[in-house]
This record gives C-alpha cells, sequence and structure tokens, in this order.
C-alpha cells in the first residue's frame, strides 16, 4: 500500500468521524442572522462589541497611549530584576506570531472579493477596536500569571480566569474559574494541534507545491511532502525545547524581517502605481459605504471586513496573553499597552497593505473571484504581485512558508501551556506534548484533515464567549493596573523614585517626587 493511499484513507476516516460533530459545533459557533439580507455570524458581532466596549471604557486607550505603548516596546520603562523571561519587545513578537500568518495574505484576498474593496475600511475600524480588547487581556494575563520556581511563566486564561474571579467574586468565582480554565485549556490545546500547527504546515506545503511545478514538480510527490513534514517537525522541535525564550529570540528577528519585507513589496506595487492610488483609496471609501454586487449591501461589507479583522488578530480569543504573560515587568499594564500594538501591526498594517495592493494592482484573477469563480486567497494575492514583480510569487511562497513557521512555533507554546495546566508540569508531561506536537507537524503536509481543522476554528472561537465574559467581569481590575502604571509613568518622568514592594503581581506603588 503505497503512502499517498494510507494518508487517503486517515483523510476519510476522520473526516467521517468528525464531520457530523464539527458541522454541529461550527453551526453554533458561527451562527448567522439575517440583517437586511446580509448574515451577521453572532460570534464576530461578539468579538467587535467588545472592542467598542472596551474602547469605551477606557477612554479610547488605543489612540490616546499608543505614543506610550511604542516607548514601552523600547525598553524605556523597564525596570531591573523584573520577573519573566523576555523582554517587551520580544513578548509582541511572539504573539503578533501566532496572528500573522496565511489569514493576513489570503484572508485579505477573500475579503475583498466577497465584500468589495469597501471591505478594507471594515477591517481597519475592526482592528483599531480589537487593540483595546488586546489591552484588557493581556493585562490580566501578566496581573494573574504564574511565576515559576525555575523562573519560566505561565499565564492566559486558564489562569486569570479562576484566579481573578475568585477574587473578585470569592468562592463561588473561585469554583466557576476553575470550570472556565479547564474548558479554555482544552479548547487552546485542541485548536494548537490542528489549527496552529497540522494546518499551517500543511497550506505552506501546498504553497511550496504550486510554485516547484505543481503535483508533477520536485516537491508534489508524497516523498517530497514527507520530507518537507519532517524538515518542519525537526526545526519546530529544536526551537520548542528552549521554550518561550527560544521561540521569543526566532520570533524577534523572523517577524520584522518578513513583515518588513512583505510591506516593501506592497509598496512597490504601490509606487509604481502610484498614479492609481488616489483612485483605489476613494473606491475602497466609496465602496464602504456605497458597496455594488455584495449581498446584503453596506452590512455585507461591513460583516465581512468586521470578520476578517477579528479572525486574523485573534483579539479577545485568549491566546495572545499566554506569550505575553512571559514578559519582563512589574506592571501589568505596561504590557497590556504593548499588546494593543499587536491588531495594528497584525490588521491596520499588514491586512491593509495587502487589501490596498490587490485593489491598485486590480489583477484578473480578483476580478474573476467577484464575479463568483472560485479563486484561492493566495493566488489573488500572488497575482497581484506579479503584475509588478512577475518573479514575487516565489518571494511570497517563502514568507508563506516563514509565517507559518512562525505561527507553528508560537502555538506549540500556547498548546504546551495548555497542556501542563490539564496534565501537570513534569518532564514527561512536557516529554510527551512535544514529541505529539512535532509528530502531527510531519503529518500536516501529508493529510489535509479538513474537517478537523474546521472543527478547530470552531473550538478557538468558542474560547472567545467564555472569555470576554472573563473580560467584562475583570475590567476594574485592568482599571486599577492601567492607573497604577500610569502613576509610574508619571513619576519617571518627573525624574522622581518608585518603591514596588510585595508580589509583583499584586503590587502596591510609592511614588515620591
Amino acid at each position: 500500500m503505497s503512502l499517498d493511499s494510507i494518508t487517503e484513507n486517515i483523510d476519510e476516516s476522520v473526516s467521517g468521524f468528525f464531520e457530523p460533530i464539527a458541522e454541529w459545533v461550527g453551526g453554533v459557533v458561527f451562527h448567522s442572522v439575517k440583517i437586511a439580507g446580509a448574515d451577521v455570524p453572532l460570534i464576530v458581532t461578539w468579538l467587535v462589541l467588545a472592542g467598542l466596549v472596551f474602547t469605551c471604557w477606557f477612554g479610547f486607550i488605543q489612540v490616546r497611549k499608543f505614543r506610550l505603548a511604542v516607548d514601552v516596546v523600547r525598553g524605556k520603562y523597564d525596570e531591573k530584576d523584573s520577573p519573566g523571561e523576555v523582554n517587551h519587545f520580544q513578548a509582541l513578537t511572539a504573539a503578533v506570531s501566532g496572528t500573522v500568518g496565511l489569514g493576513n495574505i489570503a484572508g485579505v484576498a477573500v475579503a475583498v472579493s466577497i465584500g468589495g474593496a469597501g471591505a478594507t475600511v471594515w477591517m481597519i475600524l475592526c482592528g483599531l477596536l480589537g487593540m483595546a480588547t488586546k489591552f484588557v487581556e493581556v493585562t490580566l494575563g501578566v496581573k494573574y500569571r504564574e511565576v515559576h520556581a525555575d523562573g519560566t511563566v505561565s499565564g492566559g486564561p486558564m489562569h486569570y480566569l479562576p484566579k481573578g474571579l475568585a477574587e473578585r467574586f470569592g468562592k463561588n468565582g473561585k469554583t466557576l474559574g476553575k470550570v472556565l480554565a479547564v474548558l479554555a485549556s482544552i479548547m487552546i490545546l485542541f485548536f494548537g494541534l490542528f489549527g496552529g500547527n497540522l494546518f499551517q504546515v500543511n497550506q505552506s506545503y501546498a504553497q511550496l507545491v504550486s510554485v516547484t511545478g505543481g503535483e508533477d514538480g520536485v516537491m508534489g510527490s508524497s516523498g517530497g511532502a514527507l520530507f518537507f513534514g519532517v524538515l518542519v517537525a525537526a526545526l519546530v522541535g529544536i526551537v520548542l525545547l528552549g521554550g518561550i525564550r527560544s521561540i521569543a529570540s526566532v520570533t524577534s528577528r523572523l517577524i520584522p524581517a518578513m513583515a518588513g519585507i512583505y510591506i516593501a513589496a506592497c509598496l512597490v506595487v504601490i509606487l509604481v502605481n502610484i498614479t492609481a492610488v488616489p483612485d483605489a483609496i476613494g473606491e475602497i471609501v466609496e465602496r464602504a459605504f456605497n458597496p455594488q454586487g455584495v449581498a446584503g449591501g453596506i452590512l455585507g461589507a461591513l460583516i465581512v471586513g468586521f470578520q476578517r479583522a477579528a479572525f486574523s488578530n485573534e483579539a479577545g480569543i485568549g491566546s495572545a496573553p499566554i506569550a505575553h504573560s512571559a514578559v519582563k515587568t512589574k506592571h501589568p499594564a505596561s504590557e497590556g499597552l504593548v499588546a494593543l500594538l499587536e491588531p495594528f501591526i497584525d490588521t491596520v498594517i499588514i491586512c491593509t497593505m495587502t487589501a490596498l495592493t490587490i485593489v491598485i494592482a486590480n489583477p484578473d484573477s480578483w476580478g474573476d473571484a467577484q464575479a463568483g469563480e472560485s479563486i484561492g486567497g493566495v493566488t489573488i494575492t500572488s497575482d497581484a504581485f506579479a503584475t509588478v514583480l512577475p518573479w514575487f510569487p516565489y518571494v511570497l511562497a517563502v514568507a508563506v512558508i516563514l509565517f507559518a513557521f512562525s505561527t507553528v512555533l508560537t502555538w506549540g507554546y500556547y498548546g504546551l501551556k495548555a497542556w501542563t495546566h490539564l496534565f501537570g508540569r513534569s518532564r514527561t508531561s512536557e516529554t510527551v506534548y512535544k514529541s505529539l506536537y512535532t509528530l502531527l507537524a510531519v503529518s500536516g503536509s501529508l493529510l489535509t484533515l479538513e474537517t478537523l481543522i474546521g472543527l478547530a476554528d470552531a473550538v478557538l472561537f468558542s474560547l472567545a464567549v467564555i472569555n470576554i465574559i472573563g473580560l467584562y467581569l475583570l475590567a476594574p481590575v485592568v482599571k486599577r493596573e492601567l492607573n497604577s502604571f500610569l502613576e509610574y509613568v508619571r513619576v519617571r518622568k518627573a525624574g522622581g523614585s518608585v518603591e514596588t514592594g510585595g508580589d509583583p503581581d499584586d503590587e502596591t506603588t510609592k511614588a515620591t517626587v
């Protein structure tokens, strides 16, 4: 029996078993209601509403404190001997690596094909709102993190939900929090194994095959697939063994470099077509409020843009606080401010650059997709670059692979923290997880498991329901942490001294000027 027939049988068996489960869970999580002719997914409404609420609650913090966030990333307010494993910049790039990927390249193309050019405006707005949600969840992640005896850190919704709810609501809150923590761990672990690992490897392999001669090319055989899977698994395993420090070391170099190359390529396309820029921007704005050929009109374009942004930056999902919790700081809100830059980078910059490039280049494949033809998002984006840079599809393939690799690394860490919360932090437990994770990376180039990946998406976004309820209940804690950090900043600027005593995650700050 050949390797192809074995993997085909596995795909069919897994799909047959999980398909009814995936359909039911997906139907619940991604349930849509018809409003003015447009399908409105309730989970997207839930995520966007949270961004709006927290934006108002914290007085448009993403605008008012944007410069302060940049200063914190630069290390301006660092303190010596702060608990944690990585600096602010490394924590940010590690978290960004978990969101920047195929969705920014292919997903955006799909969004502007379904929702028209105007979906770009709503994508930007959703990204801006998501900045406030990220601030809240990451502040809580650092506030209630657990610093272990060996200096390593564990954080995320599995920590701040039980600890925070117990602190605010006593015994009943503690019981509820423990239940929610277990559910959050299961959801993060499941998505990490299949959505953050297997799917990323599968899609990056598919892109590699497409630029190396297709199914008849050098990488199109089952042997080529196995080689690619083993190579990725080996690299992931090596980095994963080093923990968040090793992951952050890789992503802090990889993400800025790849994002820089990608944005530079977008700018080349834009500059070559510089005379078309005003018309393109005009079309984006006009189509946002007067879309043509979009189901549901303006609401349809809005929903498509919001959905792409929400699914891209994952604000409110609860995943990013796991990476951010490892930061070296005594002030939880300092990393919350750093985290609000994440949706800005992921959605406002990278997603917008992709959309603008497609609209300006206006490749034939985009027009065909808008007319209803089934064309992959990567193909549309690749064709847009190829109008100016015929060789860029090869660079894009490398970008997709590296973005996918960084996503696999970060979700490997997220999954590890969920695993150890469920099964303990012993060396044996961690070894079992890392072995399982690397084996799934190998199978990612051989198996599609579309049904299982669809289920993983639904499971992850069901976490948003639990997580955001917790964020609402714990928002007053975030407000106190923000005020504490702002007072610290005020004193530092005034040249005074700051004394911090007690538990760094439950600190009282005494400032003198």
